[in-house]
């Protein structure tokens, strides 16, 4: 009785704020009709309240003057508009869903506790007096998170306040009614969680601050580290909560730090799509959002035509009996390392003393400067000077001499002729401006002499234009021969592949093809040559699904975002490409001792339920210390087939027998290629609606989707169904990792399925972690 009593004190309180939600958001509504008529009456008004007289020096200042102050009216207008209409927005969402959690604290030295209740926005009484609602991000709100019942602490601006929480309290509050109360002394009680955790999932991530977790609290607020790395198990809410982190930065440093500032580098275009609502839910904008891959292609051009990780990984799957020691996975180990790093500076540091190789100046099929002369006027220059300083001081070289050029050739016999083919407007442009010139000599001479001068002048300089742009771009440089000279120089770089890897490199590149193993060995190499590209807007770089990346390319995008801070999350259990499968992570790495690295570890996974953690744990090395959450599901199944029509039969029968299932939204057939996946979908289309998603899909929908399992990283699925584990299909341990990510997609069923004898990395799994459904 005590206990719904509470509850209706609670809810008498929420009719309470909603009512002044309703208040504030009449009062906003009204301002915001009346400055949308204000801005609309200035943009139809706009000339008639400007005096435009441009006769005299004075009047041009006053007109002027008076269209920047009318300008600057209209946008003031149109920025309070903008503001009103967030808050209205913000409030929209308060409405649905006020607050999730109280906690009662009782500040030392102050006579009673005083009941703090915490939401995704703040929110004041109609007196702007008292905080109604606290946003999660504030400093008071932490203490909901952190402390249990008892002692607790926060920090603000003045000091650390200490005091003590005497009531614990979350609620679940849909459409402004409770239907979830619960007192806890836990961080966050299973209740909620269960919740959360035990509904649909759907085609975007949701946000947790409902369900934040005392170590992703630490993630959320750290403030201090420079580079902070998280590795968690799959499921553990890594990706979560650094969206959640994000928001919480943007938010603590509003005044220094904008969206514009941040930057988030995904594993696909897909996950862009699965995380764009988690910050506008918090009323936050979008940060920057790529690939690794979009950027590399995006600064190669069409140089090249660039191998996708993707197609890297698909090549060494579809090879399966390759074994894991091949000279080729240890090729590509070695090209993306540290120990090839420092070949490339080596090889850059000869290139000081000799070797570097230029273009031709080519004009109408003339040189005008040989490379020769290039790289003697190059190598002239004081070797204390650096490659990328020496090469802009070769730039103004040429470009001075090209002017000289210019005033040669406007006497050629070519230019006389584009003379003749130009418009009657250019001429009378020359005219205009011969007369110009005229007056401004005390002598004169012939008036034509004088536009055939500014007209061939006009001629020759548009026809060197695109000469000047390359000069300033330095693109006398010849960047894929020196590029070359790396490989076509034989000095063993202590590796005993050198050869294949020199052979097989110098084979893709005669082909205009350059490996996904080779594209950030060349920007590097491009961009010490030339001058380092930085992006010194960038604040903070946060890097998903870190363990994919090898250690050149985190070295790679240190040069790139050196004023950053870095927010580093993965999985080591998770790294599937060939760079990374036998290469030290920085995952795993010992973290520095300097305070500026710091490492924390999740450990308990959350997204799947109970049985199938337990099963997918025992799958990988150190399995053991993963915890799964205590929400109850079905054990993963094991179903057998004997031939190919068996197989479609029976994952056909269990697709449906999903589909139909209540609650049931999104469902995955991941395959372990893209091949195999095309293959699937084409069988299934017949059948079912399925959408097939590949390396080019942004979005997806819920229901049916084929997927290979390099691409389900990061996403979760209702269901998801293993097309086949047969020992013929996952057969060697370096793909034991991607069969683990494959597995753990899954957040309340599992089902594998095998055309005979299942794969070699299931002997792990206890016979009673899962169900066989046929043998």
């Amino acid at each position: 009785m005590n206990q719904e009593t509470e509850q209706q004190k609670e809810q008498l309180r929420v009719n309470e704020v909603i009512d002044i939600i309703d208040q504030k958001q009449a009062e906003i509504k009204e301002k915001t009709g009346h400055l949308k008529e204000g801005i609309i009456g200035l943009r139809n008004n706009f000339w008639e309240d400007v005096t435009v007289n441009m006769d005299e020096p004075d009047d041009v200042i006053e007109t002027q003057a008076g269209i920047k102050q009318q300008a600057e009216l209209l946008q003031e207008r149109e920025r309070s508009h903008g503001q009103l209409f967030n808050e209205l927005k913000k409030l929209d969402r308060l409405r649905r869903s006020p607050y999730f959690g109280r906690i009662d604290f009782q500040e030392s030295g102050e006579p009673k506790p005083e009941p703090i209740y915490i939401g995704i926005a703040s929110l004041m009484d109609q007196e702007q007096e008292n905080f109604l609602i606290y946003d999660w991000r504030a400093p008071v709100s932490s203490m909901y998170y952190d402390y249990t019942i008892g002692p607790a602490a926060y920090h603000t601006m003045e000091g650390q306040i200490e005091g003590d929480i005497s009531l614990k309290r979350q609620f679940i509050i849909q459409n402004g009614e409770i239907t979830g109360q619960f007192d806890t002394s836990l961080t966050i009680g299973d209740h909620i969680l269960q919740a959360v955790l035990g509904g649909k999932s759907s085609a975007q991530m949701k946000n947790i601050v409902a369900t934040i977790q005392r170590e992703q609290n630490q993630i959320i607020r750290n403030q201090r580290s420079q580079t902070l790395i998280v590795q968690g198990a799959a499921g553990s809410g890594k990706t979560s909560a650094a969206l959640q982190r994000i928001a919480f930065l943007l938010y603590a440093n509003r005044r220094t730090l904008q969206a514009e500032n941040m930057l988030l580098f995904s594993p696909n275009p897909l996950f862009n799509s699965y995380v764009s609502t988690v910050l506008p839910e918090l009323g936050e904008e979008n940060i920057l959002q790529t690939t690794y891959k979009e950027y590399v292609e995006d600064r190669i051009g069409d140089a090249f035509t660039v191998q996708s990780p993707f197609e890297q990984l698909e090549q060494f799957l579809l090879k399966g009996t390759e074994p894991d020691d091949s000279v080729e996975t240890a090729a590509i180990q070695f090209k993306t390392g540290l120990d090839f790093k420092k070949h490339i500076d080596d090889f850059l540091a000869s290139l000081s003393q000799e070797g570097l190789v230029f273009h031709d100046i080519v004009f109408r099929n003339k040189i005008l400067v040989s490379s020769k002369e290039i790289g003697q006027y190059f190598y002239a220059l004081a070797p204390s000077i650096l490659l990328p300083n020496r090469l802009e001081l070769v730039s103004e070289w040429l470009l001075k001499k090209l002017k000289k050029l210019e005033r040669l050739e406007q006497n050629e016999e070519w230019v006389r002729d584009e003379v003749e083919l130009l418009d009657k407007e250019d001429f009378l442009n020359a005219y205009r401006a011969s007369q110009k010139k005229q007056a401004k000599k005390e002598d004169t001479f012939n008036d034509a002499d004088m536009e055939w001068h500014i007209l061939s002048q006009s001629v020759v300089r548009k026809s060197f234009q695109p000469l000047r742009s390359k000069m300033k771009r330095l693109g006398f440089v010849d960047e894929k021969a020196n590029f070359r000279k790396i490989f076509e120089t034989r000095t063993q770089p202590a590796s005993d592949m050198w050869a294949h890897v020199c052979e097989s490199t110098l084979k893709a590149l005669d082909q205009h093809i350059l490996c996904w193993e080779d594209a950030t060995a060349y920007l590097y190499f491009q961009d010490q040559l030339k001058g380092k590209k930085s992006f010194s807007r960038i604040r903070h770089v946060f890097i998903d699904e870190a363990q994919d990346y090898s250690l050149f390319q985190l070295a790679y995008l240190k040069t790139l975002f050196p004023y950053s801070k870095m927010t580093l999350l993965g999985d080591v259990n998770q790294s599937i490409f060939v760079q990374s499968s036998n290469e030290s992570s920085v995952l795993s790495d010992t973290p520095s001792q300097k305070e500026s690295l710091e490492k924390i570890t999740l450990t308990r996974s959350y997204r799947s339920t109970r049985p199938i953690v337990e099963f997918t744990r025992q799958l990988i090395e150190g399995g053991s210390q993963i915890e799964p959450f205590n929400r109850e599901g079905s054990k993963p199944t094991l179903t057998y087939a004997d031939h190919t029509e068996d197989l479609h039969q029976k994952l056909l029968e269990r697709i449906k027998s999903l589909l139909e299932a209540d609650g049931r939204q999104t469902i995955a057939v991941i395959c372990k290629t893209m091949q195999e996946s095309q293959n699937v979908h084409a069988w299934l289309t017949p059948h079912l609606s399925a959408q097939l998603l590949d390396q080019e899909t942004y979005t997806f929908e819920q229901g049916l989707v084929v997927i290979p399992a390099y691409l389900a990283k990061g996403i979760e699925f209702d269901a998801v169904i293993l097309f086949n584990v047969s020992e013929d299909v996952y057969s060697r341990e370096s793909e034991r990792n991607l069969f683990y990510t494959a597995c753990t997609r899954a957040m309340h069923e599992l089902h594998l399925f095998s055309l005979g004898k299942e794969t070699r990395l299931l002997q792990p799994a206890q016979p009673e972690t899962y169900t066989v459904i046929e043998k």
